[in-house]
Parts: structure tokens; C-alpha cells; sequence
């Protein structure tokens, strides 16, 4: 069983987040309204929900995908880069709708600024998710982003609220839930035994500028973790006083899919049953890989995170 408190191995991620295919422009500076501007890069990848289960996957932690997947060349491409991850697919494809796409616009700095068109990942229903149960041996990874869809929201939260007290739930809020669906947002969070945030997505939600407060009032049943950048990540054992993690120091070429790589990576050690701190240590570290790499899915592997780690005793 995954206890929360006292991490215990668990064999499986089943993830219930959007796979969406991203076009991925690096650009000098975005441009202002009515420019135009040549990208410097340009990259046609799998994204959303996809970053986090290849960073899991690289760790060693059989990975699930329960979303949907479209029919078209984005839904081709998505289902042939799950293929290629070692990624389970669990719906047959949409025959009606193609995967949904981000336009990800990523300056000299390394911040990307997006834009979505929603797809098929946006028509989960209740009926998709009837036969999938999960057990104590399993963790599942809940995304936000998710819950800004009408159809998607209707499904997930009875059925997240639902599991049973010894599945090991994650929430990664993403910017956009505490914005555009509060309440279901509240209904997963009551649910979520961790919940995963950037500092700034961490205020949306509790109010909190300063990530220490944040992450304590952020905490689900087990614990809460919030990102601070190149400083890495401030933690919270719930009922435990917040502490700091300390990061890595690089040169960022591309954050984007950095968040996604560290929950990826903080998941699968607890999955493994590392402590809460070492997870959290493995998980900047490979988000500090990630962000000198181009492209959303960067995650090191297991063994590239374990050289990296070797360096930077």
C-alpha cells in the first residue's frame, strides 16, 4: 500500500491529464501586437500531460495514460511518441476530433508564453473512466488543465473523489483551473494527497507570495510541493514546518516542460519509495537538465540523472 506519510513503493502512474501536441517557437523576444517575428527554432512535439509520464517513464515507473487521444496527424504523431516512451494507451482514439495543439512561444530568455486549442483530450466523459481502478499499488496524476474543460471536469471529479483512501493521488494545478474552475479545483485538492505547484501558480490558489506559506496552506493529505525556479523547490510535509530544497545552477536554454519533468520525477521517487526530500532533490535536478535541452519532454533518464547527481555532490 502507498502510505502517504511514510512513502512505500508503488508500481504504476496512470495519468489522467491532457496529451496535446505542441509547435514549440524559440524566439528572440515575442513579438509586439500585429508583428511578426522569425523563430530562431522550431519544434513539433508532444506535450501537456505527455512531459510528465516520459519524465516518470525515464525514472522506471510504468506509466498509464487514461486521457483521450483524437484521430489526425496530432493524434498520430501523440500515439506514436507514447508508443515510443513505453507509455500504455487505455481509450481507442476519437474518431470525430483530432488532438488538440499549443503554440508555445519560447523567448531568449527561456520563458514561453502559450496558446491552446483544445481537442480531443478535452472530451473525457464518465463513460471512459467506468472500468478504470485503481489499486494501493498504483499513484494517479491529476493536471488542471484538465479541469478547465466542461466534459472533463464532469468526469474526473466524482471519479477522483471516489478512490479509494489508499490510491496515491497527485494534483498539478497548472495556471488556469484556479482561474477558470475553482470549485472543481477545491473538489480534487480535498482529494489530492500532493499537490504539485509553481510559486506562482501556488499564489493563484492560496494567496501566498512567499512559497514557505504557500506551500502550507497548498498541502493535500500527504504534503505539498512548491517550485521556486533556479532556486529549486520549497516542501511541506503536512503538519511539518515548509523546507527548501536547494537547486542546481545552469545555463536555461528552454524551461518549457521543466515543471512537468520535476513532478515526473518527484512522483517516481516516491513511487520508489525515496523520502520525501531526496525526491524532491532528484526532481530539481533533472528539472535543471531539462531546462538546458529544447524541447517540453527533456527529462533526463535514470542513469543521465544519476551522472548528473554524481557531479554535484
Amino acid at each position: 500500500m502507498c502510505e502517504r506519510l511514510t512513502p512505500a513503493r508503488c508500481d504504476r502512474l496512470v495519468s489522467v491529464g491532457n496529451v496535446v501536441v505542441d509547435v514549440v517557437a524559440a524566439v528572440a523576444a515575442l513579438p509586439e501586437r500585429g508583428g511578426d517575428v522569425l523563430a530562431e527554432h522550431l519544434a513539433v512535439t508532444p506535450g501537456g500531460g505527455f512531459n510528465a509520464m516520459v519524465a516518470a517513464a525515464r525514472q522506471g515507473l510504468p506509466v498509464l495514460y487514461a486521457g483521450a487521444l483524437g484521430t489526425g496527424p496530432f493524434g498520430d504523431l501523440a500515439r506514436h511518441a507514447l508508443a515510443a516512451a513505453g507509455i500504455a494507451v487505455r481509450l481507442a482514439a476519437r474518431g470525430d476530433v483530432d488532438t488538440g495543439l499549443v503554440v508555445a512561444l519560447v523567448d531568449a530568455g527561456g520563458e514561453r508564453t502559450f496558446v491552446t486549442g483544445p481537442g480531443a483530450e478535452a472530451t473525457l466523459t464518465a463513460h471512459d473512466l467506468t472500468d478504470l481502478r485503481p489499486t494501493a499499488r498504483d499513484a494517479v496524476l491529476v493536471s488542471g488543465y484538465g479541469l478547465v474543460h466542461p466534459a472533463n471536469r464532469a468526469a474526473l471529479v466524482p471519479w477522483v473523489s471516489g478512490l479509494p483512501a489508499d490510491v496515491l493521488v497527485f494534483l498539478d494545478p497548472g495556471p488556469l483551473a484556479a482561474r477558470h474552475a475553482p470549485e472543481a479545483l477545491a473538489a480534487i485538492r480535498g482529494r489530492a494527497d500532493w499537490v504539485v505547484a509553481n510559486a506562482a501558480e501556488a499564489m493563484a490558489i492560496t494567496g501566498h507570495a512567499e512559497p514557505g506559506a504557500a506551500v502550507t496552506a497548498l498541502a493535500g493529505r500527504a504534503g505539498a510541493v512548491v517550485r521556486t525556479g533556479r532556486d529549486g523547490c520549497v516542501i511541506a510535509v503536512r503538519g511539518g514546518p515548509p523546507t527548501r530544497v536547494a537547486g542546481f545552477a545552469v545555463t536555461a536554454l528552454d524551461t518549457n516542460g521543466a515543471g512537468d519533468t520535476h513532478t515526473g520525477v518527484f512522483l517516481a521517487g516516491l513511487a520508489a519509495g525515496a523520502d520525501v526530500g531526496t525526491a524532491a532533490r532528484r526532481a530539481n535536478a533533472a528539472a535543471a537538465v531539462s531546462v538546458t535541452r529544447r524541447g517540453p519532454a527533456t527529462c533526463p533518464t535514470a542513469a543521465e540523472l544519476a551522472a548528473f547527481l554524481a557531479s554535484h555532490r
